[in-house]
């Protein structure tokens, strides 16, 4: 089938991909045209594992294509898939202004039938507007569906090719069976299509980040209450998680979420909900605890040392929202880091991917090591703030020989109390004893 793609960000790119990974022709349009170039240079401008492979793969097989001319894109497509940025504007609610000029460029360039498919993630009553928009510049036949990505940052390829579940949100039968086939090859060990309304569909992209969110606000409220107490997180979350009503993804606790997705989805929910004159009770709260979960580890840090860090040297590994990814948007270190700065700490930092993007941020203001060991010279305490899988097993031994102070804050409760405790560590872990 043609394709063609509208935004080469971090969904388009993934999507485009791998619909040309099955044998579609593909084409990723984006106005930015220095991004364009470096595309067509091979230069992925996102990290993504895999994805600079496949990207590659398909560009040379002929399947792959990235232009900035929007004009043929649309001309040659049968399914116009709309993948522009949603950002959130400053009263939480998501700034449609790209996918309205997209619907804009599709009425002006349709030259055929299209089907219309918004990708992004848009509140309830976007893809209509898509279509009236639309239905107002051309005299074309068309469709519009909603098709809400779940790609997970990190293993975006993985849940692309190999989804838990399509959503398809149409009116149209004819519409459904073609959407159906397109994504026939991902589906093959049985996984389902659900095919329901376009309000449904709109919903339940923000719905299902909404209640990941919510387990893991809920699981860090919990791990703070199991510090005041004396009780252990680790043991809560394993009782808890045994009870296969709940089950266990989403319950770590740590430093709070961050990334492209829930902060800005539950933002946007609770203000979807204003418009249509319901007030949410849940999802501001899981926002609120959020926020200030990202507190807790400075918190930590200036308790132990009795609220004076002036010209002491913190180490910090991991900078990225996750691992496997570089994305720093809403990330916990941010807020950690600002407040050690605040508060007169000098700031080392390591990160396997995303050392660029913090240097957007803070450029100069803290320093940067070209490897985990390089920031631990002389330091204070180390805070571990991304779970990247090279610092689970460290050497011990070595972080103590190099640093002035053995004492490490865990942020993502990696490394056992008594373990470290034994190697002669002062150890804190979020909720545990």
């Amino acid at each position: 089938m043609k394709i063609t793609i509208i935004g080469t960000g971090y969904v388009g790119l993934v999507t485009g991909t791998c619909f040309s990974e099955t044998g579609n022709d593909v084409v990723c349009v984006d106005n930015n045209n220095e991004k364009i170039a470096c595309l067509n240079q091979g230069k992925v401008p996102i990290y993504e594992p895999g994805l600079d492979e496949l990207i590659k793969r398909n560009v040379k097989e002929g399947r792959l294509r990235f232009t900035s001319d929007i004009k043929s894109a649309i001309e040659n497509a049968l399914f116009v898939f709309i993948c522009v940025g949603t950002p959130p504007r400053e009263d939480g609610s998501a700034d449609l202004s790209y996918v309205w000029t997209v619907a804009r460029d599709i009425s002006t360039y349709m030259t055929g039938y299209r089907i219309v498919v918004t990708k992004s993630t848009v509140p309830v009553g976007t893809t209509e507007k898509v279509r009236e928009i639309i239905d107002g510049g051309t005299k074309e036949q068309f469709d519009v569906a909603s098709n809400p990505e779940f790609l997970k940052e990190g293993t975006a390829i993985d849940d692309f090719m190999k989804p838990d579940r399509i959503i398809i949100g149409t009116d149209d039968p004819r519409v459904e069976e073609l959407m159906k086939e397109l994504y026939s090859p991902f589906v093959r060990t049985g996984k389902p299509i659900l095919a329901m309304d376009i309000r449904s569909s709109e919903l339940t992209k923000y719905a299902a980040n909404a209640m990941l969110a919510t387990r893991i606000s809920f699981m860090n409220e919990m791990a703070n209450l199991c510090k005041k107490i004396g009780a252990d997180v680790a043991k809560v979350r394993i009782g808890m998680g045994s009870d296969p009503r709940i089950g266990s993804s989403f319950l770590f606790p740590g430093v709070g979420y961050g990334g492209s997705c829930f902060p800005k989805d539950v933002r946007a929910i609770v203000e979807v909900s204003r418009e249509f004159g319901y007030e949410m009770k849940i999802l501001p709260m899981v926002e609120e605890v959020n926020n200030l979960q990202k507190s807790v580890l400075a918190d930590m840090v200036l308790e132990y040392f009795d609220g004076d860090i002036k010209n002491k040297k913190i180490a910090v590994w991991g900078l990225s929202f996750k691992p496997q990814t570089d994305d720093m948007r809403d990330a916990p270190s941010l807020v950690i880091i600002d407040r050690l700065l605040k508060e007169g700490a000098v700031v080392c930092a390591y990160d396997p991917v995303a050392m660029a993007e913090t240097r957007k941020v803070f450029s100069d203001r803290i320093f940067y090591g070209e490897r985990n060991y390089d920031v631990l010279q002389d330091a204070e305490a180390l805070l571990v703030i991304t779970e990247w899988n090279e610092f689970r097993e460290p050497d011990f031994e070595r972080i103590a020989s190099l640093m002035k102070r053995p004492v490490i804050f865990d942020g993502r409760n990696i490394y056992g109390s008594k373990k470290l405790k034994k190697k002669g560590f002062d150890y804190f872990g979020i909720g545990t004893k």
